[in-house]
C-alpha cells in the first residue's frame, strides 16, 4: 500500500513541476528611486515605516506575456525558434511518419543557416530558409530530421545506426523511476534501510558506456537518497543502492546493493535555504554586510533590438537561448576609431562538459557526466532569481522550448544582460610630484555581462560572457550546488585507519566528498576581420648573451603559424610559456601587424585519466586545452552530436586526427576549461561558488588604446539616492 501511495506522490510532484515550468510567472514590481545630483550625501532608513524607492527604469523586465511570444517573428537568420514555428514543425511531424502515432522530441532547435548567408545577410533583406533539427529517438530507432518551417515539410530524415543516443528526456527520468518503485526487491532494500518511502527521492543519472553488456539498449543507474527533514537529499544518500534500468523494455537489468552497513547521514546542518529563522544562527552576524545596488538614473547604456540584437558602447553582438549549448554568442563585432564595426567572433558557446568522479567502487564508477550532450544545458536552466542571480536592473530574456511532445514551453528568465562596476580601474597613470608633473589620470571599468545559470541535477554552472570596451572578451564559469556525496562508517578523520584508501574528503559526520573534475569545452569560431584566419603560437624562449652582457640570459617571442590541426594541438605548460594567436594574415595594422586576438588562459587543469579509459575516450576534446579545426557545421558538439552511451567514435579528438589544413582558412578554436575538485568542509552543505575564466584579447587589433578617449567620472555626474519612505 505504501509503494502504492508513494508512486501516485511521485506522479503528483512531476506534474506539479511541470505545471509550474511551464506556466509559473512571479511578478516583482519595479521599486522607484528618488535621484537628485550636486546634493551631499542623505541615505536614511526607518524601520517602522514601509520603504519604497522610486525609479522609472526604460526596461520592463517583469512581465511575461504570452501574447508576446504567441506575436513574436523572426528577425534575424540566428534568432531562435519563435512559439508559432515550433507549433507548426509539430503540426509537420504529426503528419508525418513514424510521428503520426506519438511524438517523441529530444532536442528541436534551428537548424541554422550556412554561414556565408548568414554574412551576406542586411537587415531589410529577406530572411534564409527558417529550418528546424530534430533529434529523437522512437521505436527504437534514433531519428535526426530537418524541417523546412516554410516549405512545410520534412527535408531530411536519416536514422543513426552509430553509437550514442540522443538527449535523454523527463519522460525517460519518469519512466526509469516508475520501473524502480515499483519493484519488489528494491522496495524491499529501502525498507531494509529505514527509509519511510515518503521520505525517498530518487535520481536518474546517465550511465556512460562500459562495454558490450551495455550495446543496444538505453540504460539508466538510478540512485537514491533520504529527505527526511531536510530539502537537500543530496547530503543523505542510500549509499550502495544503485538500480540499473533498461528505458525502452522497462525492466530492471541490475541491482547493486551492498552498502547496508553505511548509515545514512543526518539531516542536521544540511538546510541551506533562507527562512526567517536561519539555518544557521550563528553564522549569519559573520557574512552580512549592508545591502548594495548600482544605480542607474539615466537608465542602462545598452539596447537589446528585435529581441536578440545588443549594442552596447563599441559591442553589437547577436545572443539566443538554446536547449543543449544554453546560450550562445554570435556575431560579436567592435567598433573601430573611423566607425566601422570590425568582425571578432561568428559564434562562441559552451560546446561540452565532462564531469568525471574518481571512484571505482561498483556503486560510483559509471559516474562520467556529459552534461551539455546528456542532459541540456538549456533543458536544465532555471529562471534567474533578480537581485541575487543578476542586480537590480538587469534586462532579462525568456528562453522558448519545445517539450517531449513538440509543443512549445517558455522558460522566464533564462538570461539576464547587464551592466557591471566593481570599483575596477580601465587604465590609470599617475606622475610623481617631483618630476615635475601634476598629472593624476583614472578611467572605471565598465563592462557589459550576458549571464544564465543551469542547474544540472546537485551541481549549479553559472556562465558569463563578459564584454569590455578595449575589446576584450571575458568568459567565466562559476560553479556551486551540491557535492556528489557518499556515505561512509566514519564521524572523524580519526575513526579511519587508512585515509589514503579514501577517494574523497570527509565533510561532514558520515559524509565524503568524492573528488571529481569539470570540463568545459567552448567552441569559438573566431572571425578577425573576415572568416580567413590563421592560428599561431609565440614561445617565449630563453637565449643567452655569450658574454656581450652583464646579463647572462634574456627571452625573446618566436612566433610559429600551424600549419594544419596537429600544429595546433596545445598542451599549456608552466615553464614552456606562449601566447595562443589567432589572426587575420590579410588585414593589417598602421604598422604592418597582422591584426589578430589571443586566447588567454586563467587557472585550469588537464585530465589526468588514462586515454583508453572509457570516460576519457568519450571525452577526448579534454585531451588538449587548446584545439584548431576547420570550420565545419556538422562539427558542432565536441563531444559528438549523439552522447548518451556514446563510444566516443565523434569528437572533437576524432574530427582533429584527420590533420586538416588551417592555415588562412575558416577556423574554429576550442578551449577547454578545466577544475579539479578536492572538496572540503566549506563546501558542505552547499558550495560557495568557485570559479575561473579565459579571455579573447586584441593583438594589434586597434592602432592603439581604444579606451584612451573614454571620460573620467566626476562627482557631479553620479546621483544622490535617498530613501522616500511611504506609510
Amino acid at each position: 500500500m505504501e509503494v502504492s501511495s508513494h508512486i501516485q506522490l511521485f506522479i503528483i510532484v512531476i506534474i506539479s513541476t511541470s505545471i509550474f515550468i511551464l506556466f509559473s510567472c512571479t511578478k516583482y514590481p519595479p521599486q522607484n528611486l528618488d535621484c537628485t545630483t550636486n546634493t551631499p550625501p542623505r541615505c536614511t532608513t526607518n524601520t517602522h515605516r514601509k520603504t519604497t524607492l522610486k525609479y522609472n527604469s526604460i526596461y520592463n523586465t517583469d512581465v511575461h506575456n504570452s501574447n508576446h511570444h504567441l506575436m513574436a517573428t523572426p528577425l534575424h537568420p540566428l534568432d531562435p525558434l519563435t512559439v508559432s514555428e515550433i507549433n507548426k514543425i509539430r503540426s509537420i511531424l504529426l503528419a508525418y511518419e513514424p510521428f503520426r502515432s506519438s511524438i517523441s522530441i529530444s532536442t528541436l532547435s534551428l537548424d541554422e543557416p550556412e554561414k556565408d548567408q548568414v554574412l551576406a545577410w542586411k537587415p531589410g533583406d529577406p530572411l534564409p530558409p527558417r529550418r528546424a533539427f530534430i533529434t529523437s529517438f522512437l521505436h527504437g530507432q534514433t531519428h535526426l530530421l530537418t524541417v523546412d518551417v516554410g516549405l512545410g515539410r520534412v527535408i531530411g530524415h536519416n536514422v543513426s545506426v552509430g553509437s550514442g543516443y540522443p538527449m535523454l528526456t523527463i519522460n525517460d527520468f519518469e519512466t526509469a523511476l516508475q520501473v524502480v518503485y515499483s519493484d519488489l526487491e528494491f522496495n524491499k532494500s529501502i525498507l531494509a534501510r529505514g527509509v519511510h518511502f515518503n521520505d525517498l527521492t530518487c535520481v536518474p543519472p546517465s550511465s556512460g558506456w562500459f562495454g558490450l553488456d551495455e550495446e543496444g539498449k538505453r540504460i539508466i543507474k538510478v540512485q537514491c537518497f533520504s529527505s527526511q527533514d531536510t530539502p537537500n537529499f543530496y547530503m543523505r544518500p542510500i549509499e550502495g543502492l544503485v538500480v540499473t534500468v533498461d528505458v525502452d523494455k522497462k525492466k530492471i537489468i541490475k541491482i547493486t546493493d551492498n552498502g547496508r552497513g553505511i548509515p545514512i547521514p543526518k539531516a542536521i546542518n544540511t538546510d541551506y535555504r533562507y527562512t526567517t529563522n536561519s539555518p544557521f544562527p550563528d553564522m549569519t552576524a559573520q557574512v552580512n554586510p549592508n545591502p548594495m545596488s548600482l544605480e542607474q538614473p539615466k537608465g542602462p547604456s545598452f539596447t537589446v533590438e528585435n529581441g536578440h540584437i545588443v549594442k552596447w558602447a563599441n559591442w553589437v553582438f547577436h545572443i539566443k537561448h538554446d536547449i543543449r549549448a544554453g546560450m550562445i554568442i554570435s556575431q560579436a563585432m567592435i567598433r573601430a576609431e573611423n566607425g566601422e564595426y570590425r568582425s571578432v567572433m561568428y559564434k562562441g558557446f559552451a560546446s561540452e562538459l565532462f564531469v568525471p568522479y574518481m571512484d571505482p567502487d561498483e556503486s560510483w564508477y559509471f559516474k562520467s557526466y556529459m552534461d551539455a550532450g546528456e542532459f541540456g544545458l538549456g533543458a536544465t536552466a532555471m529562471s534567474l532569481l533578480k537581485l541575487n542571480d543578476c542586480p537590480r536592473y538587469a534586462h532579462y530574456m525568456d528562453g522558448v522550448f519545445a517539450g517531449v511532445d513538440g509543443k512549445p514551453f517558455i522558460l522566464p528568465n533564462m538570461i539576464c544582460i547587464f551592466e557591471r562596476y566593481a570599483g575596477d580601474i580601465g587604465w590609470r597613470h599617475s606622475e610623481i610630484p617631483i618630476l615635475g608633473f601634476d598629472i593624476k589620470e583614472s578611467r572605471p571599468k565598465v563592462t557589459l555581462v550576458a549571464r544564465m545559470a543551469a542547474s544540472v541535477g546537485n551541481y549549479d554552472y553559472i556562465f558569463d560572457w563578459e564584454f569590455q570596451t578595449d575589446g576584450l572578451i571575458r568568459v567565466k564559469v562559476g560553479l556551486s550546488g551540491m557535492l556528489m556525496v557518499k556515505g561512509t562508517p566514519y564521524e572523524n578523520i580519526h575513526d579511519i585507519s587508512n585515509t589514503g584508501d579514501m577517494t574523497g574528503t570527509l565533510v561532514s559526520e558520515n559524509v565524503i566528498g568524492v573528488v571529481h573534475d569539470h570540463f568545459i569545452s567552448f567552441h569559438l569560431d573566431m572571425d578577425i576581420d573576415g572568416a580567413n584566419n590563421s592560428f599561431a603560437e609565440v614561445n617565449l624562449v630563453k637565449e643567452e648573451t655569450l658574454g656581450q652582457s652583464p646579463r647572462k640570459s634574456f627571452l625573446k617571442a618566436k612566433r610559429k603559424v600551424a600549419k594544419t590541426e596537429d600544429d595546433a594541438r596545445i598542451k599549456l605548460k608552466l615553464y614552456d610559456p606562449s601566447e595562443f594567436h589567432v589572426f587575420n594574415p590579410s588585414r593589417r595594422s598602421r604598422l604592418g601587424n597582422p591584426t589578430g586576438y589571443k586566447i588567454v588562459p586563467s587557472g585550469t587543469a588537464a585530465s589526468l585519466l588514462d586515454h583508453d579509459d572509457p570516460p576519457q575516450i568519450r571525452a577526448a576534446f579534454t585531451n588538449n586545452q587548446i584545439w584548431v579545426t576547420p570550420q565545419n557545421k556538422s562539427e558542432v558538439w565536441a563531444g559528438g552530436l549523439l552522447v548518451s552511451q556514446s563510444k566516443g567514435v565523434d569528437t572533437l579528438g576524432v574530427w582533429s586526427s584527420r590533420n586538416r589544413d588551417i592555415e588562412n582558412k575558416d577556423i574554429v578554436l576550442w578551449y577547454t576549461l578545466g577544475f579539479h575538485h578536492i572538496p572540503c568542509q566549506e563546501d558542505f552543505p552547499v558550495m560557495p561558488t568557485v570559479s575561473s575564466s579565459f579571455e579573447l584579447k586584441p593583438v594589434n587589433f586597434f592602432d592603439r588604446n581604444p579606451i584612451l578617449g573614454a571620460k573620467p567620472t566626476f562627482r557631479k555626474d553620479l546621483p544622490i539616492c535617498s530613501a522616500a519612505s511611504s506609510y
